[in-house]
């Protein structure tokens, strides 16, 4: 089968490997009908991602049908058209029973698919713990509205809900990328008094613009100076950090009031310095990813439902044979992307 391949530091290749096989009564093996790439391949690429094993199959986010199932699995059958989670969990553990199926301590637990096994940019992918990591997508939905349901969009449900968003809130999103913005849609659920997005692209900050005219959108450097008059306490009530950079890490906090919640979510190329005598005194409580992402079955009926929409961040389709220049395209910037959806 194709699959595009971590060969080396900086180097992806599109090759053929052996179509996989089950290796354990808990797997699933998922013809790949559509997938996506996620930010977090570029950091595998650029070695930030100290875990990632040389020569596995990249890719985390996908979507496809189910074609053959271990003995053991209960929760999805053949011909099942399903969303893959970004995280392999086994739904035991101590971790897994609390929620916290990113630290599950099973040896392919958390990030796994596309980092540590092979992943689902490929035709097809080897899903361990099936019932735990696949959910059936009902039939009212696409492939392209549920194509985020495993990864960003669960990291924005699970951003939004730690923060413990309430309706009198000022939040404050730093960074308006593909997962800013499903961040955005989850935060919006929560309906506070207000949302302010920060974000440096022009290209960027327009397309919140049109989409959610509602949204106050401003650039960083104007940032500090419109949360503080848009709220009412010294601050936003909550930030959440999408962008990952030097800059947006030191604006997170210094935008924050006293008392507030900062939620980290964004995945840096380096230590970030926490500078505990310059923020003294606020009194902040600091929330860190990675995503937790077992609310996948509640995102599908909320999508569903009408109530969340990401088919406008797919910007460009290119089919497997071609996702090289998919990558050329998204890593650059180039042609005003946001998302790429790579079809079989």
């Amino acid at each position: 089968m194709l699959a595009y391949v971590y060969k080396d530091h900086g180097v992806f290749e599109l090759t053929q490997k052996p179509k996989p096989k089950l290796l354990d009564p808990k797997d699933a093996i998922v013809k790949i009908t559509m997938n996506s790439i996620c930010t977090s391949d570029l950091h595998i690429k650029h070695g930030s991602v100290s875990k990632a094993v040389k020569g596995i199959t990249l890719g985390h986010e996908m979507v496809g049908i189910v074609e053959e199932i271990g003995d053991e699995v209960k929760n999805v059958k053949c011909n099942d058209r399903v969303t893959v989670n970004v995280e392999t969990f086994c739904g035991k553990c101590f971790f897994c029973k609390n929620g916290f199926v990113n630290n599950c301590t099973d040896k392919n637990g958390g990030w796994a698919l596309g980092c540590r096994i092979d992943g689902g940019q490929a035709e097809y992918v080897r899903v361990p713990y099936a019932d735990f990591g696949l959910n059936k997508i009902p039939n009212s939905i696409t492939d392209e509205q549920a194509l985020f349901v495993g990864d960003i969009l669960s990291t924005g449900y699970w951003a939004a809900k730690i923060s413990e968003i309430k309706k009198t809130d000022t939040v404050l999103i730093i960074g308006a990328g593909p997962t800013g913005i499903c961040t955005l849609l989850c935060a919006k659920l929560k309906n506070p008094k207000k949302i302010i997005v920060c974000e440096k692209d022009e290209t960027r900050r327009n397309f919140v613009k049109k989409l959610y005219p509602d949204i106050i959108v401003v650039e960083p450097e104007n940032c500090i100076d419109t949360v503080n008059k848009e709220s009412e306490n010294g601050g936003a009530d909550v930030v959440i950090e999408v962008a990952g950079n030097e800059d947006s890490f030191k604006l997170s906090w210094q935008s924050a009031r006293a008392n507030a919640i900062v939620t980290i979510v964004a995945l840096y190329d380096k230590p970030m310095v926490l500078p505990l005598p310059d923020m003294y005194g606020k009194n902040l409580t600091f929330k860190t990813g990675g995503v937790d992402g077992c609310d996948c079955k509640e995102i599908l009926s909320l999508i569903e439902r009408g109530k969340i929409d990401t088919t406008p961040l797919i910007t460009h389709k290119f089919p497997l044979k071609d996702i090289e220049k998919a990558y050329e395209i998204f890593e650059n910037r180039l042609d005003n992307v946001m998302k790429v959806a790579v079809v079989n």
